[in-house]
C-alpha cells in the first residue's frame, strides 16, 4: 500500500510535463484548449473519447470514457488534476469565503472535548480529543472520575506523517489486557488488525490484513474471531480464528461465505454468551453461534437461510429474542425461542406486526426490554419491564427530531443510554431510570461561541407526489427568513437501501441558516421513515418513485413559496447522488445548483460487472441487469446513460480516488459525458480527492473543508462569485 501511495505522488508531480506532451499531440481543436489564468475565460478540462461498446439483451451501449476505469494509469490521473486545477480556479473567488466558512464551522467545535463515559466489564470508558488535534485518543479508568485514567490508543500518533487515517474495530479481551484494533490508511475500508498488551504497552508482532472491522473475543483471552474481505470485490466473506501471538498465516477458516450476493462479518453477544456470525444480503440473513467458552467447538446455524426471511437476533439469559418479517411481517414483529431450539417453528411471537409502526431496533437489559419504533415519521422509544409487563413511552416534545439508545454495553443496569436531537437541539445524551423514570443529563453537545435555538424554526411540511402519496419533509431556517420565494434553498435526501434521513442538528449547517439559507430534509420513499412499505415503495421496479417524490418536494417548496427555481439547490451522496443523477436530467430548470458527493451514476456498467466492489450484494436493491426486466427499468434511469443535450444546472461533483463505495471513474465519467452534452454554459466542477475514499477527508477538522467547498459554491452562486 506503502508503494502505491508513492505510485500515485510521482503521478501526480509528473502531470505537467505528461499534459504538455499529451497536448503536444493533440489533433482536436478543443481538446487543444489551454486555461488561462482569467475567471471569465477558462477553457473546461475535455477528456478524450475512447469508445466501448456493449451489447445486452440485444441492446447496443457506447461508452466514450470506460477508459477512465484504471487508477493506475497516467491518463486518469492527469485527466482527475486538470478537473481539480478547473475547479480550483471557477471557485478562486471564493476562496476568501471558503476560508471564513472553514474557520467558523471549526470554532464552533469544542477542541479538548470528550465523550459521556460507560461502563463495561469493570471499566469506564471514553473518548477524548486534545486541543487542535484530529483524532480521538482512547482512554479508561477503574474509577468513575477517572482519577486514574489510562490511555490505551492514541490515534493521533498512529495517524502520524499518513495522509489519510481511519481506526475501525477496537475490541478488549474479556479479561482486560489485550487490545485488538483495525486501522485504515488508504480509505478503502481494507483494515489492518493489530495487538496490544496493554499491561505492557507493547504491540505483538503479527498483524491481520484485509479486516472488514468486526472482532470478537472468545473467554480464553487469546482466540480472536475476525472478518476478512476480498481484495478485489471488497466483499466479507470469510470468518477466521486467531491464536494470539502466532502467525496469521496459520488463522483456521471457521466459515466462507459462498454465495457472492451475501456478505458475513463477527460479533460478541450483548450477554457475551455466544460469538455469532452473521451472513446477510438486503433481503435475507442468517445466523450461527459457539459458545465464548468453547471457541474450537463447531458453530450452530440459528435458522437456515431462506430467501426474503429477515431476522435479527439478541442473546437474553435461556432464550434469544428475534425481530423478524416472518409470516409477512412487513413493519417486523419482536419473536423469543430457547436457546436449544433455535429454528423458526419454535418462534413465539411478543410483540406483533403493526401497519403503522416500524419495529426499527430493540436492546436487552437484564431487567428490561426497549424498543425503537417509527410512526408516522418519527422515532419512539418503548420500555417493557420483564417482569411486571410495564409499558410506557419516553415522552418528546419537538414537531421534528430523532431519539435513539445510545451505547448500552451494560447487559445488567436499569438506566438507558439515550441521544437526543432534533434540527434546532445540539445532541444530548441523558440516562434515563428505566424503574424510578427519572432523567440525568449527562451532556448537551456545546456550540463554542454561543447558540440559541430560540432564533431558529423547524417544522414538518407534507409534499403530495404525483401519484397522491403524502411525503413528508422536515425544515430548519433562521427566523426572520422571508418566506416569498427569494431565500436559497438546499434540499437533501437520500432515499434507498431502507435509510431513514432523520432530521439532527448540525452545527455546520448554521453557517448557510445564518447566511439566509432554508434547509429541507425530503424524507422520500426508499428509506423506512414511514414504515417498512416506504422502502419497499422506492427500491427494484419501484424506484423511480424516490426520484419523483424528490422532484415533487422540489415543486412543493417552490409553490409554497420556501424558494424558487433561481435558489432551489438539491444535494445528495452515494446513491443519493445517483438521486441527484436522476433529477438533473429529468427536471433541471428546477434548481440552481445540484451538489453530487461520490455519486453512483453508471448504474449499468457497475451492475453488470460483478468484479466491482459490492456490485452482487446489490441485486435486491436495484435489480440483476442479467435479466432483462430490470436491464430495461434501470437503464431508463441510469443517470449516465440518460444524460441529455439539453440547459443542465450548476453542478458541483465530489469523489475519492480510493473510493470503495462508488469507485471514483462513475463520477468522472459522468462529468465528461455532461460537459459534451450540455446544451448551456452552466457551471461544471468536478474535485477528486486524491488522497481519500467514500467518507472524504479523514480526522475531525480536515472534514471541513470540503463541506466549506459546498457551501462556498452555493453562496458563490447567489451572490455572483462564480461565472459561468
Amino acid at each position: 500500500m506503502n508503494s502505491k501511495h508513492l505510485l500515485l505522488t510521482a503521478l501526480s508531480v509528473s502531470v505537467l510535463t505528461f499534459c504538455n506532451t499529451e497536448k503536444s499531440k493533440q489533433t482536436n481543436q478543443e481538446e487543444s484548449q489551454k486555461m488561462t489564468q482569467s475567471n471569465e475565460n477558462i477553457a473546461a478540462p475535455i477528456c478524450k473519447k475512447k469508445p466501448t461498446t456493449f451489447t445486452n439483451h440485444g441492446v447496443k451501449r457506447t461508452d466514450d470514457y470506460y477508459w477512465l476505469n484504471n487508477r493506475e494509469n497516467v491518463e486518469v490521473i492527469d485527466y482527475l488534476n486538470n478537473e481539480n486545477n478547473y475547479t480550483k480556479k471557477k471557485m478562486a473567488k471564493t476562496e476568501q469565503l471558503q476560508s471564513e466558512l472553514f474557520k467558523e464551522m471549526k470554532a464552533r467545535i469544542k477542541e479538548d472535548d470528550s465523550s459521556v463515559p460507560y461502563f463495561k466489564n469493570g471499566y469506564y470508558y471514553k473518548t477524548k480529543f486534545d486541543k487542535g488535534s484530529e483524532y480521538p485518543i482512547f482512554c479508561r479508568a477503574t474509577k468513575e472520575d477517572f482519577s486514574d485514567l489510562e490511555v490505551f490508543l492514541d490515534c493521533n500518533e498512529l495517524a502520524k506523517d499518513q495522509d489519510y487515517f481511519d481506526i475501525g474495530g477496537l475490541s478488549i479481551s474479556p479479561n482486560n489486557e489485550i487490545l485488538a484494533y483495525c486501522t485504515d490508511l488508504v480509505s478503502r475500508r481494507m483494515y489492518t488488525i493489530q495487538f496490544k498488551n496493554l499491561k505492557t504497552g507493547k504491540h505483538y508482532k503479527e498483524s491481520i490484513i484485509n479486516n472488514e472491522g468486526s472482532l470478537a473475543w472468545a473467554n480464553d483471552n487469546k482466540t480472536l474471531f475476525y472478518g476478512i474481505q476480498d481484495s478485489e470485490s471488497l466483499r466479507s466473506y470469510q470468518i477466521f480464528k486467531h491464536t494470539l501471538a502466532t502467525d496469521p498465516e496459520k488463522d483456521s477458516l471457521i466459515f466462507e461465505e459462498k454465495d457472492d450476493t451475501f456478505g458475513c462479518f463477527v460479533y460478541r453477544s450483548k450477554s457475551g454468551k455466544y460469538i455469532t456470525i452473521s451472513s446477510y444480503s438486503t433481503l435475507t440473513d442468517e445466523y450461527q453461534f459457539v459458545s465464548t467458552d468453547t471457541p474450537d467447538a463447531a458453530f450452530k446455524v440459528f435458522q437456515q437461510r431462506e430467501k426474503g426471511l429477515e431476522y435479527t437476533i439478541s442473546h437474553y439469559k435461556d432464550k434469544f429474542f428475534i425481530k423478524t418479517n416472518k409470516d409477512k411481517a412487513t413493519n417486523f414483529q419482536l419473536m423469543e425461542c430457547p436457546e436449544n431450539a433455535t429454528s423458526k417453528e419454535n418462534w413465539t411471537t411478543l410483540i406483533a406486526n403493526r401497519t403503522e409502526t416500524l419495529l426499527d431496533d430493540f436492546e436487552l437489559f437484564e431487567n428490561h426490554l426497549v424498543l425503537s419504533e417509527i410512526t408516522n415519521g418519527l422515532t419512539n422509544i418503548r420500555i417493557i419491564n420483564h417482569t411486571s409487563h410495564e409499558d410506557y413511552y419516553l415522552p418528546f416534545n419537538d414537531e421534528t427530531y430523532i431519539a435513539y439508545p445510545s451505547r448500552n454495553p451494560d447487559f445488567n443496569t436499569n438506566k438507558l443510554r439515550v441521544s437526543y436531537t432534533s434540527l434546532t437541539t445540539p445532541s444530548m445524551i441523558y440516562d434515563f431510570n428505566m424503574d424510578t423514570k427519572e432523567e440525568t443529563i449527562l451532556k448537551q453537545a456545546e456550540v463554542v461561541g454561543g447558540y440559541n435555538s430560540n432564533e431558529y424554526q423547524s417544522k414538518r411540511i407534507w409534499a403530495t407526489a404525483r401519484d397522491g402519496i403524502k411525503v413528508p419533509i422536515s425544515l430548519v431556517y433562521k427566523k426572520g427568513t422571508k418566506l416569498d420565494g427569494t431565500a436559497p434553498l438546499l434540499q437533501y435526501a437520500y432515499g434507498s437501501y431502507g435509510s431513514s434521513t432523520l432530521p439532527s442538528f448540525s452545527s455546520t449547517r448554521l453557517s448557510l441558516l445564518n447566511r439566509g439559507f432554508i434547509y429541507a430534509i425530503a424524507h422520500i420513499r426508499g428509506g423506512e421513515e414511514m414504515g417498512r412499505q416506504w422502502y419497499e415503495d422506492g427500491k427494484m421496479l419501484k424506484k423511480k418513485n424516490t426520484f419523483n417524490d424528490f422532484i415533487d418536494c422540489s415543486k412543493h417548496l417552490i409553490a409554497e413559496k420556501y424558494t424558487s427555481a433561481a435558489h432551489l439547490y438539491a444535494m445528495g451522496g452515494s446513491a443519493g447522488g445517483l438521486l441527484m443523477g436522476v433529477i438533473v436530467n429529468d427536471a433541471p430548470e428546477l434548481y440552481n445548483g445540484v451538489l453530487a458527493a461520490v455519486p453512483f451514476v453508471d448504474v449499468m456498467n457497475t451492475m453488470l460487472d460483478e468484479s466491482i466492489p459490492l456490485t452482487t450484494g446489490e441485486y435486491d436493491e436495484w435489480g440483476n441487469p442479467n435479466e432483462k426486466l430490470y436491464f430495461d427499468y434501470m437503464l431508463s434511469y441510469s443517470p449516465y446513460d440518460q444524460v441529455k443535450r439539453q440547459a443542465y444546472p450548476n453542478m458541483l461533483v465530489t469523489t475519492g480516488l480510493h473510493d470503495s463505495q462508488v469507485q471514483y471513474w462513475e463520477p468522472a465519467k459522468w462529468v465528461a459525458k455532461l460537459r459534451d452534452y450540455k446544451t448551456n454554459n452552466s457551471v461544471l466542477l468536478l474535485e477528486t480527492n486524491m488522497k481519500a475514499g467514500h467518507g472524504g477527508a479523514s480526522g475531525r477538522f480536515e472534514y471541513l473543508k470540503e463541506i466549506a467547498l459546498e457551501y462556498a459554491f452555493m453562496i458563490g452562486l447567489e451572490e455572483g462569485l462564480i461565472e459561468n
